[in-house]
């Protein structure tokens, strides 16, 4: 494979590749394609699993959590703590 594939899905924001991941998915659960395409397709969900996986980090790394002070009031924001 080129690397223009892999270009392109980089450029794909995370809706777009998570409809194109579920379409993928459904094809081969039908059963929809020969084994060789199969298999192609099969690459370029985990490619594009990698590329939604890569796009919620950055988003969870971009969420703030906000501290409220004693007074209840805002008070400031810290990096959000995924649990």
């Amino acid at each position: 494979m080129d690397g223009t594939a892999g270009d392109t899905i980089e450029a794909l924001t995370f809706e777009e590749a998570l409809g194109r991941l579920e379409a993928i998915v459904k094809k081969l659960e039908a059963g929809e394609a020969s084994l060789e395409d199969s298999i192609g397709l099969y690459e370029e969900g985990t490619r594009l699993k990698r590329q939604c996986e890569t796009k919620l980090a950055q988003a969870q790394a971009r969420i703030e959590k906000i501290q409220v002070g004693a007074d209840g009031q805002p008070s400031g924001v810290a990096p959000f703590d995924a649990v």
